[in-house]
């Protein structure tokens, strides 16, 4: 790893990413030409993805020091009924059983909708079916993280005790820490201080253990928001998040890990956040 704390990359493949190799692979050799070492690759849609490409994934990330995380394909639910239930568990599992042979640590997911329950009744059906799929990847000798991250909307399964939670029950499970989702989910901005930044991983610490806040997994933008939360990811520099007292925050309780760029000017703003990380922290 780098002499910093934190890679810096980004959630998908840059938009300045060469047509040849192109691709995953070409996305993760072209991130050290960035002065990035850490890519989310965006499995979105779906897992669409053989052994082979896996193989040369992996082998690029290590030729090129880029760590490699997966998102997963937006469609999954925790919450959902029985019936829609296996269609979710699938993605998850393709994505986790892909992803460990792409070389990627970590699966990041959207973990679904409360549907109007109150989060006390829908963590327990989450826990137990992510505590079965982490059963089952165990028993594959599969490694993966898996990463339920913080959302943006309060209608959504995902705020930050709910992925706390998910995480104190189940080894193998942390969250990722999607900032921009935390501030925008209160719907009024008013998450936004260094203080709030502070007090959010401190509980992060008090859940986990301090040790925890050395592999944080960090989604990063500027965003835009309505009185339900998210409505859309915008540069850094137009939005009124305070990213400068997100950063200051991870510095001060000793943080380290990966932070990843969603942006819409990704590897713009990514180089952005380093730098910003670079002054505040004095390192590199």
């Amino acid at each position: 790893m780098s002499e910093l704390s934190f890679r810096f990359g980004t959630v998908g493949a840059p938009k300045s990413n060469p047509k040849k190799p192109g691709g995953s692979v070409g996305a993760v050799m072209h991130m050290p030409s960035l002065g990035l070492s850490t890519i989310e690759l965006g499995w979105v849609r779906s897992v669409r993805v053989g052994e082979k490409t896996c193989a040369n994934i992996k082998a690029a990330g290590e030729e090129h020091d880029v760590s490699i995380s997966i998102h997963a394909p937006y469609f999954i639910n925790l919450n959902a009924d029985d019936e829609e239930w296996p269609k979710s568990r699938k993605r998850l599992m393709d994505a986790a059983h892909f992803g460990n042979l792409a070389g990627a640590t970590d699966i990041i997911f959207h973990p679904g909708s409360y549907f109007g329950n109150p989060p006390e009744d829908v963590l327990p059906i989450a826990i137990e079916r992510l505590q079965v799929c982490i059963d089952e990847l165990r028993s594959a000798d599969n490694p993966v993280i898996l990463r339920p991250e913080t959302m943006g909307k309060s209608a959504m399964l995902g705020s930050l005790d709910d992925t706390l939670k998910m995480s104190v029950a189940i080894d193998g499970v942390e969250p990722c820490l999607d900032f921009p989702h935390l501030f925008a989910r209160t719907g009024d901005g008013s998450m936004n201080s260094y203080d709030d930044w502070v007090v959010a991983l401190n509980a992060y610490a008090d859940a986990l253990g301090v040790e925890s806040l050395q592999r944080l997994h960090i989604h990063m933008s500027g965003i835009e928001y309505t009185p339900k939360g998210e409505k859309e990811h915008l540069p850094i520099e137009e939005s009124e998040l305070n990213f400068e007292a997100i950063l200051q925050a991870l510095k001060d309780l000793k943080c380290a890990g990966r932070i990843l760029c969603e942006s819409p000017i990704l590897e713009e703003d990514a180089i952005l956040i380093k730098k910003k990380w670079q002054e505040i922290s004095g390192e590199g």
